[in-house]
């Protein structure tokens, strides 16, 4: 008897182990940038840049083109990523709370049901990350250049472009896996988050042409004057220091208040110490071809329009140039995954914590729920589930991330998740019963930079209502279709009156069904 239990026992041992040797779940890969505007990504428009590597996700799997945000801000974004709840619900509403991490995340559920998890780069959020196995992060923003890591040890310096250094502590967790597990990485990059400082090997990129302006540059914010037209992010008001790259030599004095006046005075001494902290030979490149530029500049002695359009070169340039540095890793990781058999048990993600204003309206940032910064990207690629080349035009948000991580994994979605996995969405979807319409709440104010008002409200395929509040009482109303550029608020257009009142309904519900209810419509 004794030697039949025994038997058994080891039997029953061998098979689970072996079971567990060959999980085929799917590993997964959610690779995030920082203010990666969907305009930037040719996969969406090539007027600006091309982005082979990104492309190539979309391409080989699927591109959501009206995908958007919650709230659009970095910290507040990544906190919606983990919990799949609004921010309200997970109490990070601006970049000035600090993440509960006691509460429940995604990574921890799928720790719970064997998968090995890690993140590399970005975090962002004040407390030490939870649910992750291994986690590698940056102290705060982090810098472009020889960024300061943080793991559960410490923190130290590590030399190299930020974008770089990211890629290698996402492809240094991935040799070093447990390889009986499935694997959940999240890779959160850095770039291209304001300052905008390019890898050395791209600063002469897109130095021989002249980027178009928008078409609303020159917006003058008519009929929105009390909210578009009082927020501080005018192209014309950034640094000439930290955003220019400007030595102090080469201007009289900073100019604007860069969004936050009373930050504007410290603008040349951050702009001094980001400078400082690369090596030598880091800084012998950027010198020599910023001094360049700069000597240009100097000789040039622009001001007015001249100045502005100036400062727009710059910034867009500088933004895409860091752009190409994201797009080179993402390269390198899809790499990786084809010369290790992974590519075809692998999802791969794309997407970034919000859109960001690229001139357009006249204004570099997000916050605002207008398209630019409300949008943003998402692409997803997993062989033998998603047919190449799918577009969807479904609504879809940031709170379905969580949602459709945990659908791959076959992990069950808390009841409490307030997004849908997307995964009925590609192939035959054309009677999946989908939402038709998306709810936005955006807080940080008075306190933080570029003193957006307070707001919220609810896009549809063809409309957007925004209640500005807190210390004004202001509504819009856009037609996403004959208007996409958000000129025109048609709240008070007799003809619309009976839009409004449906999409006052509409928010009301929105409002009830996510628990966000403690304000007046």
């Amino acid at each position: 008897m004794r030697i039949a239990i025994y038997s058994f026992s080891f039997v029953l041992f061998t098979l689970i182990h072996c079971l567990i040797a060959q999980d085929q779940r799917p590993n997964i890969i959610f690779i995030m940038s920082d203010d990666h505007a969907q305009q930037a990504i040719s996969a969406y428009s090539d007027q600006l840049i091309k982005t082979p590597n990104i492309d190539r996700i979309a391409n080989e799997g699927i591109r959501f083109a009206n995908s958007f945000v919650t709230n659009s801000i970095c910290a507040p974004s990544r906190a919606v990523l983990l919990t799949g709840k609004y921010s309200h619900l997970n109490r990070l509403r601006d970049n000035r709370d600090t993440f509960d991490g006691s509460q429940m995340t995604f990574p921890k559920l799928l720790q719970e049901a064997g998968y090995q998890t890690a993140i590399a780069g970005k975090w962002h959020l004040k407390s030490d990350p939870t649910g992750f196995d291994e986690w590698r992060v940056l102290r705060g923003q982090g810098q472009y250049y020889n960024p300061t890591i943080r793991d559960s040890t410490g923190e130290k310096q590590v030399i190299g472009y930020v974008s770089d250094v990211i890629t290698d502590l996402a492809l240094d967790a991935l040799e070093n896996r447990d390889r009986e597990k499935p694997f959940c990485l999240l890779v959160h990059h850095k770039a291209p988050h304001r300052n905008w400082m390019p890898d050395t090997k791209h600063l002469k990129e897109f130095s021989d042409i002249n980027l178009p302006l928008p078409a609303t540059f020159y917006d003058n914010y008519s009929g929105r004057e009390s909210t578009a037209g009082t927020a501080d992010m005018r192209i014309d008001d950034m640094y000439l220091s930290a955003d220019m790259k400007l030595q102090p030599e080469d201007y009289d004095s900073e100019t604007g208040t860069g969004g936050h006046l009373e930050w504007a005075k410290n603008a040349p001494g951050n702009w001094e110490n980001s400078y400082q902290r690369m090596t030598e030979e880091q800084r012998t490149a950027w010198d020599a071809h910023y001094d360049e530029v700069n000597e240009a500049f100097r000789a040039a002695n622009l001001s007015g329009k001249a100045l502005l359009e100036w400062k727009y070169q710059r910034y867009v340039k500088d933004y895409l140039r860091c752009i190409r540095s994201v797009d080179d890793n993402v390269g390198r990781l899809l790499q990786y995954l084809d010369e290790n058999g992974l590519a075809d048990n692998t999802v791969v993600i794309y997407t970034s914590d919000q859109g960001f204003y690229l001139g357009e309206h006249g204004w570099y940032d997000k916050r605002f729920m207008y398209e630019e910064s409300m949008r943003t990207p998402l692409v997803v690629r997993m062989p033998g589930q998603i047919h190449p080349g799918e577009v969807s035009q479904r609504l879809v948000s940031n709170l379905d991330w969580a949602p459709t991580i945990l659908n791959f994994a076959g992990v069950a979605i808390p009841d409490d998740m307030q997004g849908q996995a997307l995964q009925s969405l590609w192939g035959d979807s054309k009677s999946v019963d989908w939402r038709s319409s998306l709810y936005y709440h955006y807080y940080e104010y008075p306190h933080g930079w570029h003193t957006v008002k307070r707001h919220y409200g609810v896009r549809t395929d063809r409309y957007k209502l925004i209640h500005f509040y807190h210390d004004v009482d202001t509504w819009e109303l856009f037609d996403l279709q004959a208007d996409p550029a958000e000129l025109k608020n048609l709240y008070n257009s007799a003809e619309h009156q009976e839009i409004v009142k449906e999409l006052k309904d509409e928010l009301k519900r929105l409002q009830a069904q996510f628990g966000d209810t403690n304000i007046e419509i």
